[in-house]
């Protein structure tokens, strides 16, 4: 009838999402495996958040922990070896609006993937960067990677990794316009799901480092960490990642660090008397690429053809 609105007009219906709505394929990790423990906590963290699946990405290279955004049920790009971060920084700079997760790994990032690890810093472009970190090369059946420990037997390394490892936390910490830094590990769910809270809320490029298990090659490389927190050091501060006080007490090691404070961030990364878990820098204030990459994008296609003819025109003889 003339003068109602018809179907396509109406208001879209508020929507609710439930867990289900964020599980995509079933995984085919390891038993055991800590990929599963931070799929679950992404997973949930969208629940809560309430993220539209269709307003999420997930990006990932290649490894183990690369076939994250087959088990998402939002969308996904699943790359090449060690390019998931200029690909994430390449969908930031055209779609602002989406929710952008990366997953990595240790010989994914820190190995062929670690000149653009360390521009993807510095662009500081809002994404939470998850680098899942096992010290192995899993996917391909036991290789030393990077952060493999000195000594570690392996199938590059039979005699053992001649040189100590690198260690991730420093190398972000050390890159110019580092803006948010942490280290959580898979095994505890509350403190895991606290950082990546907090990271996802950051606007800017937040850098997670998850020590993860892998339980096939290297079961050994946590246990010591895993069946006794003191040598853990939990970092405390009221601008850090929070937790109950029923979490907190899990750990009996505790210490008040200001993560402004990028000088004792540094310290805190290289510290050899336990494993930092929390924050270590943030920084609000860091330039973000993002905010000049977007340019343009409310361009209509006659004016981006008349941009395109104009520049070709500077170099005509």
């Amino acid at each position: 009838m003339y003068g109602m609105k018809q179907d396509w007009e109406l208001e879209p219906r508020p929507r609710h999402f439930v867990l289900e709505d964020y599980v995509g394929g079933q995984p085919r990790w390891c038993t055991g495996c800590g990929d599963h423990a931070v799929l679950g906590a992404v997973q949930r963290l969208m629940r809560d958040e309430q993220l539209t699946p269709e307003d999420t990405v997930v990006v990932s290279g290649i490894g183990c922990s690369s076939r994250f955004p087959h088990y998402m049920k939002t969308y996904g790009f699943h790359g090449l070896h060690g390019r998931a971060l200029p690909v994430a920084c390449g969908i930031r700079s055209r779609r602002p609006d989406l929710n952008i997760f990366v997953a990595t790994g240790d010989g994914d990032c820190t190995a062929i993937g670690a000149g653009h690890w360390i521009h993807a810093i510095r662009y500081n472009m809002k994404m939470t960067v998850m680098l899942l970190d096992n010290h192995i090369y899993g996917l391909t059946k036991m290789q030393s990677s990077p952060t493999s420990p000195q000594g570690n037997r392996s199938n590059t390394h039979p005699l053992g990794a001649f040189l100590s490892p690198i260690n991730p936390l420093s190398v972000t910490l050390g890159v110019t316009n580092a803006s948010f830094v942490a280290q959580t590990v898979d095994w505890n769910p509350p403190h895991l799901y606290a950082t990546l809270q907090a990271a996802h809320k950051h606007d800017g490029l937040a850098f997670i480092r998850i020590l993860q298990r892998c339980p096939h090659y290297m079961p050994q490389v946590f246990a010591a960490l895993q069946q006794d927190t003191s040598h853990a050091v939990l970092l405390t501060h009221a601008n850090g990642i929070p937790l109950d006080d029923d979490v907190a007490r899990m750990f009996k090691v505790k210490e008040e660090h200001d993560p402004s404070d990028i000088l004792r961030a540094r310290y805190q990364a290289e510290r050899r008397d336990g494993i930092v878990l929390g924050l270590l820098y943030h920084n609000d204030n860091a330039e973000r690429y993002h905010e000049y990459s977007a340019a343009g994008l409310g361009m209509s296609a006659a004016d981006k053809i008349d941009v395109v003819q104009e520049t070709m025109d500077r170099f005509l003889v």
